[in-house]
């Protein structure tokens, strides 16, 4: 699933770690946070709120990418963003990335480096930078990122907030990867936007802090699906919540490709993984900040709901099951 590289092709091996190391690190700018950067034993990262919002995620070729759909800067966009889309569901501003790469040693060294380089690209757009890391031998390219942020005054938005009479609400793109996939599997590429979608993420990166000033009383990142991840804040909560699919915020493009290729678009929007949206409950609808769509409330009982009812097919993707 991985193009040829070249036969001259310059690897890993052939540049060595310290080298590949300087080559992805240096001239990179840093955000005010990084008091020390790449090149110690440890970074030094600033919290002004005194508290430190971490997370981590793992990226497999072959699981959560391919070379052969996606560039190395377009993956190196994906692994940052899937990281930072977690630190903005806490409500919390992202400050810096520690990234582990393991690869085979005759992985190009340009892989490496396009990688590298859409990660600082889509930290910079979220306003963190990286600040350390490691990289290692591998039988299979492997991404490991650890995301920071700082809550910057506010206090972290969880799962186990959600309160009976609140409103579900979305922000960000919904349906898009799993329709991007769906066209990719078809071996087409294209519509762009679409594919991209799956490529390259866009999670709203501003719509996290912003639904914690508006009193967010719970918040996820949409990585696995909506019902899916609805359900962690439905089961950490104690409450039930229904989805309205009349709500759902389907774009005309969307629907245009699930048409082309007898897909279901709201199906899509349901259960489809890897846009990194934002879904949280507010107080009430006048809460809800401008940039969300609502498209549900919570309930007394348990479980998610969708239009009063149990939804028939899977609810999103999980590791380990088919």
């Amino acid at each position: 699933m991985r193009p040829e590289p070249p036969r001259d092709a310059e690897t890993v091996a052939d540049v060595g770690e310290f080298n590949l190391i300087h080559r992805v690190t240096t001239g990179r700018a840093q955000p005010e946070t990084t008091i020390l950067g790449p090149g110690d034993d440890a970074a030094v990262v600033a919290v002004p709120d005194g508290r430190v919002v971490a997370s981590m995620d793992v990226l497999v070729e072959g699981v959560h990418f391919r070379l052969d759909w996606s560039s190395p800067e377009q993956v190196g966009r994906k692994a940052a963003a899937v990281n930072l889309a977690d630190i903005v569901a806490m409500g919390a501003l992202p400050s810096g990335l520690l990234v582990g790469i393991a690869c085979p040693p005759d992985t190009p060294a340009a892989t490496v480096q396009g990688i590298m380089s859409g990660l600082w690209q889509e930290a910079a757009t979220a306003g963190a930078g990286i600040v350390g890391g490691d990289m290692v031998s591998s039988a299979t390219l492997v991404i490991s990122i650890t995301a920071m942020g700082d809550m910057n005054g506010l206090e972290p938005i969880t799962r186990s907030g959600a309160l009976v009479g609140d409103v579900v609400a979305v922000a960000g793109r919904l349906g898009w990867a799993a329709a991007g996939l769906a066209v990719l599997g078809r071996g087409f590429r294209s519509p762009v936007g679409i594919v991209n979608a799956q490529r390259t993420p866009e999670p709203p990166y501003e719509e996290g802090p912003r639904a914690a000033e508006a009193g967010a009383t719970s918040m996820i990142d949409v990585s696995d699906g909506l019902l899916q991840d609805l359900s962690h804040i439905a089961d950490s909560s104690g409450v039930a919540i229904d989805i309205r699919t009349e709500l759902l915020p389907l774009h005309q493009r969307l629907l245009d490709v699930a048409s082309a290729l007898g897909g279901d678009a709201r199906h899509w929007a349901l259960t489809g993984g890897e846009d990194h949206a934002l879904a949280a409950t507010f107080p009430g609808p006048k809460s809800v900040p401008e940039n969300w769509t609502t498209i549900g409330t919570v309930r007394a009982g348990q479980g998610v709901t969708v239009d009063g009812r149990v939804y028939e097919k899977p609810p999103g993707w999980e590791h380990w099951r088919a």
